[in-house]
């Protein structure tokens, strides 16, 4: 929807002009001009305006037909060693959250090999009906497969909403579905309502972080989005649940153009992904040095978890992207969160911000990290690192 200004109100103050994120406000001839090429409709304008000279333009919508048969919500059940991913039980809990307010139900997604007690564990997890293609072309994500599967189960049961974890897999295979049925699609999700018109809310950062953007699909549907992975927390199962499942067999089988020859573990840097580490040990651009992260990794180790970074490290090549935390890398909630030489950008703190216990170790002590930090230590963490991993050491010995 467009943002217009009514120029027999404006009064040219200019309060506009200030708040607008993007520089699409312009003063001409004493009043207000907004560029609708920049302008990105976020509304910050039509708040400030102390005379209402600015509002929002509405936009004819183009609807679909039946959008009243449109019904459910949907969750993608990514695997990981033929288990869901920890980010589907997440969006599970939340999808049924959305589904109570809404009337409606909360269902799960599952192509696979071969179930087993899979549809069982998403019921516990809230799931009230399972839809399953099972065969064994589907051991592994191949995208062209699993697009064509998932169209053929969204065209034939109409989902209102679909739900698909912002992991690498769901980056990939969420825009492909989008496209295939030609609706939108909103990326990286941190928040998630919906409305008593059954229209869903997605909240996500945007403008490197500084603002939260609601967006709507109001026009075509399903309504599609990622979540990113530790936004939300699971809830607790209940094994007693039951719900419907519902077996599909493809009929459009298709031929996938790529395909897996080999499978190989690639060992990460700690004991475990960032995503799934109860204690992360993080660093930035204050450890100095490439080398210096060999001591990020014996700490990880004594205390069994996981080494992670800030972008600036990444950008270096001092860790590798999958365990950067921020903006742009993984949002994680770990037990307990150390922060070495992490200044504490609001990107890099969206990422982190929800840990239990936040450990920071800087020598500025003007650092934002502080700011988040339950505990914090103003010290050269070359200093500090290693005189730490030498206390554990004789703790645990002893």
């Amino acid at each position: 929807m467009a943002i217009t200004v009514d120029r027999d109100k404006c009064i040219g103050c200019e309060a506009c002009v200030a708040v607008c994120p993007v520089g699409a406000i312009t003063m001409f001839e004493g009043k207000a001009e907004i560029n609708q090429d920049t302008c990105i409709s976020c509304g910050a304008c039509v708040s400030e305006c102390p005379v209402e000279a600015i509002s929002r333009g509405e936009v004819t919508k183009v609807g679909i037909e039946g959008a009243e048969d449109y019904k459910d919500i949907w969750v993608y059940i990514e695997l990981d060693n033929a288990e869901p991913m920890h980010v589907a039980y997440e969006l599970l809990g939340q999808a049924g959250e959305l589904a109570a307010k809404s009337g409606q139900r909360c269902c799960a997604v599952l192509i696979c090999k071969e179930a087993g007690d899979l549809p069982q564990k998403l019921f516990a997890a809230g799931a009230d009906i399972v839809y399953l293609v099972e065969d064994e072309k589907y051991e592994d994500y191949n995208n062209e497969l699993y697009t064509n599967a998932f169209c053929e189960l969204v065209n034939e049961y109409k989902p209102s909403a679909v739900l698909v974890g912002a992991t690498a897999d769901g980056r990939d295979f969420g825009p492909r579905i989008a496209s295939r049925l030609k609706t939108g699609l909103c990326a990286d999700c941190t928040g998630l309502d919906i409305r008593e018109d059954k229209i869903v809310e997605w909240t996500r950062p945007a403008l490197g972080g500084n603002i939260l953007a609601t967006i709507l699909c109001d026009v075509n549907r399903p309504q599609m989005g990622t979540v990113r992975p530790k936004v939300f927390k699971v809830k607790e199962f209940d094994t007693s649940r039951t719900g419907e499942l519902i077996k599909y067999a493809v009929k459009n089988e298709i031929t996938a153009r790529t395909q897996l020859v080999r499978k190989d573990v690639v060992a990460s840097t700690g004991m475990c992904k960032i995503e799934d580490a109860e204690i992360i040990c993080s660093g930035g651009r204050g450890m100095g040095c490439f080398d210096k992260f060999k001591q990020l990794e014996e700490l990880a180790d004594l205390l069994g978890g996981a080494v992670a970074g800030s972008r600036a490290v990444v950008d270096e090549g001092w860790i590798s992207h999958p365990q950067q935390v921020g903006q742009s890398g993984k949002t994680i909630t770990p037990k307990i969160y150390f922060a070495f030489g992490i200044s504490g950008s609001i990107q890099h703190i969206a990422g982190m911000h929800d840990s239990d216990v936040i450990i920071a170790i800087n020598k500025d002590p003007n650092a934002p990290i502080f700011k988040v930090a339950n505990y914090g230590l103003v010290g050269d963490v070359n200093l500090v690192l290693p005189k730490l991993i030498e206390k554990i050491k004789v703790f645990k010995e002893s």
